[in-house]
């Protein structure tokens, strides 16, 4: 696989896991928070995503994370194996 097709292979994952953002931003805007795609490691598998609002000191933002966020994304994306706040 060249440059050319890595970077349009993980422009397509990073779109899927925006479209799974999208599916739990209602429940973080609801709280006062959000959510936004730092980047994606195809080698590794991880996903990078910063908290926002409420969601980035909210004591309980770790399990959001992990429990809500990553396990929707995981769902959605395949590709994605870890999502990690920022």
């Amino acid at each position: 696989m060249n440059n050319k097709e890595k970077s349009s292979s993980a422009k397509a994952i990073a779109d899927k896991i925006e479209k799974a953002l999208d599916t739990v931003r209602p429940t973080l805007e609801a709280d006062g928070g959000g959510i936004e795609l730092i980047g994606f490691d195809e080698k590794t598998g991880v996903a990078q995503v910063k908290l926002l609002g409420m969601c980035s000191h909210c004591p309980m933002s770790q399990m959001t994370l992990k429990q809500g966020v990553e396990v929707e994304v995981k769902k959605q994306v395949p590709e994605v194996k870890e999502v990690i706040g920022v």
